[in-house]
């Protein structure tokens, strides 16, 4: 019987077209060619105009001989040649590799020759390390985007300015959607703490999907105006410029985060919009209240990255921007989970609902599945709230692998379901809640503290900006918890103060043993980099030792 419905009814050009999110450009321009597309500083294009430089750059690359497969990597910040490259790129056939700009040029070099980048397009910030790259590559084509500063002759003596770039190519470029979905349209590397970082290579099928995911969840409403806060470069702005071209928004353009500057972009452009990690959250919920003053319209956020503390959650909710808070890892297209929320939520008291919204959630629209499973047995966890188990995905929205690493790609492929290494409960609602990152966990006298819980308390202290926790070598209990605490601007707080505040709200084992105070390493997202704690840890550099008494283990 089933052959019965195969007979004839193959795919036709009619009937079957792959999924890209290129097309979602050309339909702005076709139906919304007027409005407005792109905004930065003087700079005011439609989706008409944006569409024909995104066709010119597509253009040009092709007469430069990069076609299908070829890697085109940019080292660019949140401008609009950023966004034009996320189409044009793929338009050409080509693989987009954004670079994280606050990379080392070790690490940028090692990208450029492991992903095989024939061409660089950079901005004039990072001339530089540009000149770097053509020295130590010879090979390398290079394209430079005067937007900061004028192109210095000397560092970019091979360079070919980028408006003369676009100015060879057509406009009317006649593009084809990818011969397969499947063709790889963009590679991103992961950070590459213990080792090379590992190339995550995407498709067009899921960053299609995973664009229109962010509609669904957001619900996210035509000709949006969307702030550029984060940075294009983490996991392709999570999918967000073909989000964008979708609904037909604005991009508002933003070359490095600046609390104020957001504040006078949403008043002055009415931004509706913008997507962040905790710290960039935390940074524009504490911000002076003047700064805020005349913002009178509905500012929606979406938040990720290291799971927010329900503090910082209920202090947006303060000041009137409505927080969506997703999860999700570079290996997943970024979001790929979502807490959705509840209308039964509405009637909690404002701790316990920012302590549901806390949670990680359930997973993306078009997602398959998102579990929390036995990492051994791959078994589901009971949804009990307390029995650890691996946070998993499995669907579309999952990379394709990892770039020439087969050995990493089967195991984090291990089952059928690809490992994320966070750690997690399920809650009875179906809802899961990270605990920790495996490696994170601290264990001690044979008890498992959850850092992210400690941090949570930290979070609950009115001097506290920013808090991370991690293990410290402890003679007779093993691991003991470590806090570093940055605190916000003009407060005082000692560390036995510090400590007191946890004891009140932790068993005694969890409350940290030591207190540290400064500035926290972070990477360019505004993630906490651990791994530089614990480092310091290992050297007892600058510890503010706390004595803890005996029995309050």
């Amino acid at each position: 019987m089933t052959q019965m419905f195969d007979e004839g009814l193959s795919r036709r050009d009619a009937n079957y077209v792959p999924l890209t999110p290129i097309d979602f450009i050309a339909r702005a321009a076709e139906i919304y060619g007027e409005r407005a597309a792109m905004v930065y500083g003087d700079v005011r294009r439609n989706w008409r105009e944006t569409y024909e430089r995104v066709c010119r750059l597509a253009s040009a690359l092709e007469q430069e001989g990069i076609g299908r497969g070829d890697t085109v990597a940019v080292l660019l910040p949140n401008i609009p040649a950023m966004i034009e490259a996320h189409f044009g790129v793929p338009m050409a056939g080509a693989v987009l590799n954004t670079i994280n700009t606050r990379l080392d040029i070790a690490s940028i070099l090692f990208m450029l020759r492991h992903g095989e980048a024939k061409l660089l397009i950079v901005d004039t910030e990072f001339a530089e390390l540009a000149q770097r790259a053509a020295l130590e590559i010879p090979a390398l084509r290079i394209v430079s985007v005067s937007d900061a500063m004028p192109a210095d002759p000397h560092a970019f003596s091979r360079a070919t300015d980028y408006e003369a770039f676009l100015l060879n190519g057509d406009p009317r470029f006649a593009w084809t959607p990818p011969a397969d979905e499947w063709d790889a349209i963009a590679l991103n590397y992961t950070s590459g703490t213990t080792g090379d970082p590992k190339g995550v290579v995407y498709h067009h099928r899921g960053a299609y999907l995973n664009a229109l995911s962010n509609i669904l969840e957001w619900d996210l409403p035509k000709h949006a105006v969307y702030l550029w806060t984060l940075p294009l470069f983490h996991c392709n702005g999570w999918c967000f410029p073909w989000t964008i071209a979708a609904r037909a928004g604005v991009n508002v353009c933003l070359r490095r985060f600046d609390a104020k500057t957001v504040f006078d972009l949403i008043r002055r452009e009415r931004v509706t919009h913008y997507c962040g990690a905790p710290i960039v959250q935390s940074a524009l919920a504490n911000a002076p209240e003047q700064w805020r003053e005349g913002i009178t319209h509905q500012v929606s956020t979406m938040v990720a990255g290291a799971p927010p503390s329900p503090a910082v959650i209920a202090r947006m909710k303060a000041i009137g921007f409505d927080l969506t808070h997703v999860y999700g890892l570079t290996e997943v297209y970024g979001p790929a989970s979502v807490c959705a929320k509840q209308q039964s939520w509405d009637a909690l008291c404002d701790d316990d609902c920012a302590r549901m919204n806390a949670r990680q959630g359930v997973r993306y629209h078009l997602q398959a599945a998102a579990a929390v499973l036995d990492p051994a047995t791959l078994e589901p966890v009971p949804s009990d709230g307390a029995t650890l188990g691996e946070v998993m995905f499995r669907g579309n929205i999952c990379m394709k692998g990892y770039l020439k690493n087969e050995q990493a790609t089967a195991e984090a492929f291990r089952g059928g379901w690809f490992h994320t290494g966070d750690i997690a409960v399920l809650m009875s609602d179906g809802y899961f809640r990270i605990t920790d990152r495996s490696k994170d966990i601290i264990i001690s006298g044979g008890e498992n503290i959850s850092s992210i819980e400690v941090e949570d308390a930290l979070y609950r202290h009115p001097a506290v900006s920013v808090a991370a926790v991690v293990a410290m070598p402890d003679p007779k209990w093993g691991e003991v918890p470590c806090a570093f605490v940055e605190l916000k601007d003009g407060a005082q707080v000692t560390a036995d103060e510090i400590v007191a505040h946890c004891r009140a709200l932790l068993a005694g084992y969890k409350v940290p043993k030591a207190v540290v105070f400064g500035e926290l390493p972070k990477t360019s997202t505004g993630k906490i980099q651990k791994f530089e704690l614990r480092a310091r840890v290992k050297s007892a550099q600058a510890i503010d030792f706390v004595t803890v008494p005996p029995d309050a283990q």
